[in-house]
């Protein structure tokens, strides 16, 4: 195992082994024993400062049990992993990409999001999540009840990763006005996803949401969707800028997070502050 700097493919690759060591139900301990490594050579590797052979990669898979297209996955993650390439943006292109943006999500000890007339994803509601997969259902996908229960599930486990962490995680969401008045589901999904960020909001000190109006003008990020995640001392920040169709971009040059960064505060200060923003939630929801 090399020690190398932290990049993203490093970062990547490492969580995914913390995860499914993890829901193997092996310690770093038992997992470093089996590839001859000492712990603390581990804990760089799963921070995303450490590197494998492909050899000894493979040896760890058989451990956790990875078979078939996953391990294919984890295997090509490895060799990009070791590549010594530099790119400004990285794209996302192999099989179960979000996964991997649900475990560098669930490792963020901040995260700033902006999307553009719709819900993100952390703040939605059960109806809300079921009637914006069921209605990709037969379109982006073939129609297929047990994927809608996957996609369902894994955005259910999302949240729970989130919210239910034993870290406290900074959470600062910024929504436009007509997500909260959007034709999603029925206006009973509406009215419970108005609702459940009501709920989010009383149950998380640590969670604050605020409402762009329609109405503002000098939107910086018009049409648009970002997320900012922190890590506090465990790596650099990271940017992600979603798509609708084909993969999407993260960001990990201090340049570009720092426009970012920038973009997200102007945000921040033409939407309506977190108190006013409450109010105009539960007024459309009152006028509903």
């Amino acid at each position: 195992m090399g020690k190398a700097r932290q990049t993203f493919e490093r970062r990547q690759l490492g969580l995914t082994l913390r995860r499914l060591r993890e829901e193997a139900g092996k310690s770093q301990q038992a997992a470093a024993a089996w590839i001859g490594k000492a712990r603390s050579q581990f804990v760089e590797l799963e921070d995303g400062r450490g590197t494998l052979a492909a050899d000894v990669l493979e040896n760890l898979l058989d451990l956790y049990g990875v078979t078939d297209d996953e391990r294919a996955t984890v295997i090509e993650l490895g060799a990009l992993a070791r590549a010594r390439a530099k790119r400004r943006a990285h794209t996302d292109l192999l099989p179960g990409s979000f996964q991997r943006f649900a475990d560098l999500e669930a490792n963020a000890t901040e995260i700033n999001c902006y999307e553009f007339g719709i819900v993100p994803g952390l703040l939605q509601s059960l109806g809300y999540v079921r009637a914006m997969i069921d209605d990709g259902d037969g379109v982006w996908w073939q129609p297929s009840h047990a994927e809608l229960s996957e996609r369902i599930a894994f955005r259910l486990d999302r949240q729970e990763r989130t919210f239910g962490s034993a870290e406290a995680k900074t959470l600062r969401f910024v929504l436009t006005e007509d997500a909260l008045t959007g034709a999603v589901g029925s206006p009973d999904v509406m009215r419970e996803q108005r609702r459940h960020i009501l709920k989010l909001l009383e149950s998380n000190d640590n969670l604050t949401v605020q409402v762009l109006r329609s109405d503002t003008y000098g939107n910086p990020a018009r049409g648009g969707g970002m997320t900012i995640l922190g890590f506090g001392g465990r790596g650099s920040p990271i940017g992600f800028t979603p798509t609708v169709f084909g993969p999407s971009t993260y960001l990990d040059q201090e340049a570009d997070i720092a426009d970012l960064l920038r973009v997200f505060q102007r945000l921040q200060e033409l939407a309506l502050d977190p108190d006013e923003s409450v109010r105009l939630i539960r007024r459309i929801d009152e006028e509903d």
